[in-house]
């Protein structure tokens, strides 16, 4: 089996602070903005790179400041994928962790982080391990514009 090459790649690393949330966000959106993308799939990778990115500042290191690394990388057919990963507390439970509602954070917390990224994006792996960190791996395919590159 063929692995397809990504065309572009970007990574970023930063401390898990809530000011490099936006950071991130705004980042993403510039990288993405190579597939001409329209305003909503622009709104809809920054809303869920800022839900992965939250998710790991808020839940992977509730008391201590940890390291958050996304990537952001290009496919042929104008796709975009998107790691959010971070070396935190981990998971223990993947499945009820993507039950809408459920969170281990504060009542300010939603617990709709997955369920927000799987509603923007067309694909959402979600990989981790209690103790050593967690990573998530979204996709989504921008349509092909008129003259656009792809």
């Amino acid at each position: 089996m063929r692995t397809i090459q990504y065309t572009n790649q970007v990574s970023l690393v930063f401390p898990s602070r809530s000011a490099n949330e936006a950071f991130a966000r705004t980042a993403a959106a510039a990288f993405a903005a190579q597939l001409d993308p329209t305003l909503d799939e622009l709104g809809d990778v920054k809303t869920a790179v800022s839900e992965a990115v939250t998710n790991a500042i808020v839940h992977a290191y509730p008391d201590t400041l940890g390291k958050v690394e996304v990537k952001l990388r290009l496919y042929p057919g104008n796709q975009l994928e998107l790691i959010v990963r971070d070396w935190g507390v981990g998971i223990p439970d993947i499945e009820k962790a993507r039950t809408p509602l459920f969170t281990t954070g504060n009542e300010e917390r939603s617990g709709m982080g997955f369920t927000i990224m799987e509603s923007f994006m067309d694909s959402v792996k979600i990989r981790s391990t209690p103790g050593k960190g967690t990573t998530v791996t979204m996709r989504k395919r921008f349509a092909l514009r008129a003259g656009g590159k792809g």
